[in-house]
């Protein structure tokens, strides 16, 4: 089984043993979604909330080995866990607390990407939304990718609503006019699919 999976299946397991609440993010989704890439980790999001980081991070850093010799204050400080899998793929697994974060969990679908390998990862419309939010060349191409596999299938509605709201709170509507003009460039229509 390819090294990636196996990791992201150990992450999964270890969440989903906890009854903690998480969805995979990243170039695994981008994988589902859009035009695969090269990815080298496997991206989690775990909802921790506010104030109860700690015992997440603890619990993880217990069980995947830390890639940094301060994982545990750095997880604190930045709110990623920097770890890696028994395989040693490495694992950044971002605490999740905002509502907006909640919801993409919970707007999370599980999905067969080999035989034995269903995991669970964030929608296409969340995945647009955070990587129009983040904003790297990267992620603009990842963008584009997920635009044009998904095309007439994306709930625009929804995905220009969402990051609207994030570019509000971070008092820049750069990304809003890009998304906005990559949808017309794609020439999609809204389709309100409700992934």
């Amino acid at each position: 089984m390819n090294g990636l999976y196996t990791a992201a299946l150990e992450v999964q397991e270890f969440c989903e043993s906890r009854q903690w609440r998480f969805c995979i993010i990243g170039g695994l989704a981008v994988a589902r979604w859009g035009q695969p890439r090269a990815t080298q980790d496997v991206d989690v999001s775990l909802l921790t909330g506010f104030g109860s980081e700690a015992g997440y991070i603890d619990a993880i850093l217990e069980h995947f080995a830390a890639r940094l010799p301060d994982a545990a204050e750095f997880a604190l400080q930045s709110r990623v866990v920097l770890a890696k899998a028994t395989n040693g793929v490495p694992l950044d697994i971002a605490l999740a607390a905002f509502p907006y974060e909640e919801q993409v969990i919970d707007r999370a679908t599980r999905f067969e990407f080999a035989p034995g390998v269903e995991l669970v990862t964030v929608s296409a419309e969340d995945l647009l939304v955070m990587k129009s939010f983040s904003g790297r060349n990267q992620d603009w191409s990842d963008a584009q990718g997920i635009v044009t596999r998904q095309q007439g299938q994306l709930d625009w509605e929804y995905a220009i609503r969402e990051l609207e709201n994030l570019c509000q709170l971070d008092g820049n509507n750069d990304p809003l006019d890009r998304l906005r003009t990559l949808r017309e460039q794609g020439g999609l229509e809204d389709q309100n699919s409700g992934r």
